[in-house]
């Protein structure tokens, strides 16, 4: 069977294709309107055979609704006294001096939050059950409202679901529903009912999208990328859509993890530039999840990829602010008109152009071996803010790279150097279409000596999708001192875990032999509100791990008791793999070509499928592709690598 990953990016939809053993890749501008219209475009483009196709898709549907606030008209079903938590959140304020704050746009509305009557206590205990009155009460406020969805939450319901799924039980088929005790079982009534309802949010656009482009390529297949890694059918991702939020990133992830393992590199800090967007993670073997990840300000407490992103991407626009300073982002060109450089209409200058004009991107080359690139459009752009800064447009050009660049030094120390971690023995893992003009510079500014940037970086999130395992991530909460904890009781708890992501696994054709599955524990000292997540390995040994993990991460440790909080378990299913050694096609070296680039006069510009396994380069040297560039600066040495990728090393 034919495998095609797809990634839909904010400038561009990517196309990664594996068949009879070979990689093909292919670029379309997006279509944010209808992302559809583009994965049909490319799908076409390809002359791919529907029959023998299986798509395994990162969708941005569920992001956009909810950063762009498009969600569905939602009701929020809680406990009586309750129906503000949401709004009220942690009390937490972006400017803690400033007595008359702006009133920030909230998504939940106070008229759209219903009361039942039910409680259960802290030790799942009934103190009050559901009354009919109640029951019948609220069931007329929703036909009165008319919601597309339901979100319940109530208090203690992942001790006692009962009445949710009551609840969930008597209301009109029509509706998505959307209950904390199925989307999140766990403490913390702020990001669980926060959660929840962002399901429901965007659960039906994304349920109505997800089947609408399984109906459209039917009779091909197709899988769903999760924020957590994996890969989850149609069916789960629809019900499960706040699991989406980082859903094409989490693909770029996968595919760093991937090539690290093949080439013994295991450290690595990677650094996702594309043309909206820029970002960063840190991989120390294997994929560090996060329950703490935020979006718009809201907190998302289901498992994701720890990763931090930031609006500077290639379409990255820069402007000179009211006090006379230059400066970049986050606002960005995107797909349409896009920087000015695509010819089509765009007139604001971007990272892309800077690169344009100071050579560092020819431009005689085509994006994604169709976009051709009009210099002269990027020079005009760039004049513009010459003469309000009083400069050179190469000056300018120099400047807007500078900014770009140290946004992006700031992302990457945020999640290395801020959580303990020393960057200096690590590989930085360049991929996007506009990750390797940049590669050397952030790594020089990191103090990195090494760097990786893999065959058709332009596209690594759609080949990643490629190598994603279907997967699930469970969890409960389960609170108590660790050291009195019962170990039976523990492990009969990951066990029921264990068996509930079985099933949901086979549900999908998955074979049970392919199923690995590992578990953890969300530690803290006594007293905390935060907590870490340390792997399960008896008693004694994740004691020892907490502690070691504290130390490292925040300087100290406490003469406390170490409490449990949340059992976790992850369960993975591989159920293919890829060799890259069968899918590099070469093809003959072009006569080598040079072009002028800025302050590093004349440079080299090669092919890079033309490249051969072991040979080696210094820079400066500009290696161009379909779907990227990289950029060698002279004080560092590039050797191509079995898989067709480019280890660099700083001389």
């Amino acid at each position: 069977m034919e495998l095609l990953g797809v990634d839909t990016g904010g400038t561009f939809t990517d196309f990664v294709l594996f068949k009879e053993g070979k990689i093909r890749v292919h670029k379309v501008l997006s279509t944010p309107s209808s992302p559809a219209k583009a994965i049909l475009q490319g799908i076409k483009e390809l002359e791919l055979d529907l029959n023998n196709l299986k798509v395994i898709h990162g969708s941005t549907v569920a992001t956009n609704a909810v950063l762009e606030g498009k969600g569905v008209k939602t009701v929020y079903v809680t406990n009586q006294g309750l129906r503000d938590v949401l709004l009220i959140g942690r009390q937490a304020r972006q400017q803690l001096y400033n007595l008359q704050p702006v009133k920030e746009f909230h998504p939940v509305k106070r008229e759209l939050c219903l009361e039942v009557d039910s409680r259960v206590s802290a030790n799942g205990e009934t103190i009050e059950a559901l009354s009919q009155q109640s029951l019948d009460a609220l069931l007329a406020q929703i036909k009165s409202i008319k919601p597309a969805s339901v979100a319940i939450n109530l208090l203690f319901s992942f001790l006692d679901d009962s009445v949710e799924k009551k609840i969930e039980s008597a209301l009109p088929l029509e509706l998505f529903v959307s209950r904390s005790s199925a989307i999140l079982p766990e403490y913390k009534e702020y990001e669980r009912g926060m959660t929840t309802w962002l399901n429901a949010y965007v659960g039906p656009l994304v349920k109505n999208y997800l089947q609408q482009l399984e109906q459209a390529i039917a009779p091909a297949k197709l899988s769903v990328m999760l924020s957590a890694g994996g890969t989850a059918n149609v069916d789960y991702a629809g019900n499960h859509a706040v699991h989406m939020l980082l859903s094409g990133p989490a693909g770029g992830l996968q595919a760093a993890r991937f090539v690290g393992k093949q080439l013994g590199c295991n450290s690595l800090l990677t650094f996702d530039m594309g043309g909206t967007s820029t970002d960063v993670a840190l991989i120390d073997g294997e994929i560090k999840l996060t329950s703490e990840a935020k979006i718009a300000e809201l907190p998302i407490a289901i498992p994701m990829v720890d990763m931090h992103t930031i609006g500077a991407g290639g379409g990255s626009i820069a402007y000179v602010d009211k006090g006379g300073l230059l400066q970049v982002g986050p606002e960005s060109a995107g797909a349409s008109p896009g920087p000015a450089c695509y010819g089509a209409g765009g007139e604001q200058a971007t990272v892309t152009d800077a690169n344009v004009v100071l050579g560092r991107l020819p431009s005689d080359m085509s994006l994604g071996g169709s976009l051709a690139l009009n210099r002269q459009a990027s020079v005009q752009a760039m004049e513009k803010l010459a003469r309000l800064l009083n400069c050179s447009v190469e000056e300018v050009a120099e400047g807007i790279l500078d900014i770009a660049n140290e946004h992006m030094v700031r992302a990457l120390r945020m999640i290395s150097v801020q959580k303990g971690v020393d960057p200096r023995g690590f590989s930085l893992v360049s991929f996007g279409g506009a990750g390797g003009l940049h590669v050397c510079d952030l790594a020089e500014s990191m103090g990195m000596s090494k760097a990786i940037v893999p065959l058709n970086a332009g596209v690594f999130s759609a080949f990643g999708m490629l190598v994603a395992p279907v997967s699930r991530e469970l969890s409960c909460t389960y609170i108590g001192v660790l050291s009195k904890m019962d170990v039976a009781g523990l492990e009969a708890e990951y066990a029921r875990l264990v068996k509930k992501g079985i099933a949901q696994l086979l549900e999908e054709g998955v074979d049970e032999g392919q199923i690995t599955s590992s578990q953890s524990m969300d530690l803290r000292y006594q007293g905390q509100s935060f907590s870490l997540n340390i792997p399960w390995s008896g008693i004694e040994e994740t004691l020892a791990r907490f502690h070691a993990t504290h130390l490292k991460q925040n300087g100290h440790i406490l003469e406390a008791n170490v409490e449990l909080i949340n059992l976790r378990v992850s369960l993975k299913a591989q159920t293919g793999s890829l060799n890259l050694d069968q899918v590099v096609e070469k093809y003959p070296e072009k006569a080598n070509d040079s072009v002028f680039v800025h302050n590093l006069g004349k440079v080299p510009v090669l092919n890079r499928l033309g490249l051969v396994d072991g040979q080696q380069l210094d820079g400066p040297v500009l290696i161009v592709e379909d779907v990227a560039t990289t950029l060698i600066k002279p004080n560092w040495q590039c050797r191509v690598v079995e898989g067709g990728h480019l280890n660099l090393s700083r001389r």
